[in-house]
């Protein structure tokens, strides 16, 4: 009996010296503070209407294990000392740089969230936080920056339509063209525009429905107005139009093309016809002779204007390769997507009875689908 509790005096000991380790092996999240703000400089006006992203950097704080650190970038008003901050995000690389780069949506955020009007401007003061995740230590110093927001809408439509005489739906408001919605905010359309007015309208139901336009520098107004085309040819565009930044960019579309892989050329254009549909009728389609086969592969390559330089944009598959298709193929297999300029990656092929046979191609970006497709037919 006395050699057992010798035993259990022993393992009492032992547990009490290991424990009493264990408590010196605590985390350490002691951090310094950041010393130095670097930009941007003190009383900075960041004017949101000419400002895409700002850059906030400061000095390295160092955490005494020696480890990484955390950081984090917060606003107030000017008279606030950050204990209830309008707006705290982490800096760049999810907290681990010591630098933060700041878009016009977030500025825009920051400004909203102070109760800014649109073309409204405050001051703010700014600092930054360094932690390990905890106990986060507030920088030695704050700077002021001034944002003036820039003119925005702050319930942007939850869906749009294009309507007016210079528009494919003419002025009948039950025939206006809806927009496809790209992301919240965001819209796009392939159309043509003809000499006339046009501008847009949430709804084609109601009597008053809520009306927007595009004034000087394509920003987005709200309230009834027109935006003028006065060129008297009819010429078809990409038009995106993001609310959340108030402005709209226009690619004019001059060429469309199937872009063959073996030739590595375009064989022959397709027409636009109307409602964002391209077509090209009876078209001999001549596979690529090739020492192991006939090559089928071909994409679509866009020949666009951004009011400035002609550029290409190519449409292809999801897939870097494919299997030739049949008439099993399910219809995701044709959906179209941006894709690179390579020759013969993200290649559609054709089916086999299309070589040596006319077909006709037609290319879809309608608004109302959607997915963006295309079909190829044999001709009869």
């Amino acid at each position: 009996m006395k050699k057992l509790n010798k035993y259990l005096f022993f393992a009492f000991c032992t547990l009490i010296f290991f424990g009493c380790k264990k408590s010196d092996n605590v985390l350490n999240t002691n951090v310094s503070s950041v010393k130095t703000l670097f930009s941007p400089e003190n009383n900075q006006l960041l004017d949101l209407s000419t400002t895409s992203s700002v850059l906030f950097e400061w000095d390295q704080a160092r955490a005494e294990d020696g480890g990484l650190v955390l950081y984090s970038v917060a606003f107030s008003k000017v008279d606030g000392n950050f204990s209830n901050p309008i707006y705290t995000m982490p800096s760049d690389g999810n907290g681990l740089y010591n630098k933060a780069t700041l878009t016009k949506d977030v500025l825009n955020k920051i400004a909203k969230l102070a109760g800014l009007q649109p073309l409204e401007s405050a001051k703010f003061k700014w600092t930054v936080f360094s932690s390990k995740g905890v106990n986060a230590v507030q920088a030695d110093s704050t700077r002021i920056v001034e944002i003036k927001r820039p003119l925005g809408i702050d319930n942007p439509p939850a869906q749009l339509y294009i309507t007016g005489s210079a528009t494919e739906g003419g002025t009948d408001l039950s025939k206006a063209i809806k927009l496809k919605q790209t992301d919240n905010g965001k819209y796009e359309i392939y159309t043509s525009l003809k000499s006339g007015t046009y501008h847009f309208v949430d709804n084609i139901t109601s009597n008053q429905p809520n009306e927007y336009y595009l004034g000087s520098d394509n920003i987005i107004h709200e309230g009834a107005g027109e935006t003028t085309v006065s060129d008297p040819v009819t010429k078809v565009y990409h038009m995106a139009l993001d609310f959340n930044l108030v402005n709209a960019k226009f690619q004019q579309i001059k060429e469309l093309a199937l872009w063959f892989a073996g030739y590595n050329q375009a064989t022959f254009n397709l027409t636009y016809d109307h409602d964002g549909i391209w077509k090209a009728k009876n078209q001999l389609i001549t596979f690529h002779q090739e020492s192991w086969g006939r090559d089928e592969r071909y994409k679509f390559r866009m020949l666009i204007n951004d009011g400035t330089s002609d550029s290409y944009i190519w449409w292809g598959s999801i897939n870097s390769d494919n299997n030739r298709p049949d008439a099993t193929t399910p219809a995701n297999f044709y959906y179209l997507f941006p894709v690179n300029s390579s020759q013969y990656d993200y290649c559609f092929k054709f089916r086999g009875e299309c070589d040596l046979h006319n077909c006709d191609v037609n290319f879809y970006l309608s608004p109302d689908i959607a997915n963006y497709t295309h079909e190829v037919i044999v001709d009869q």
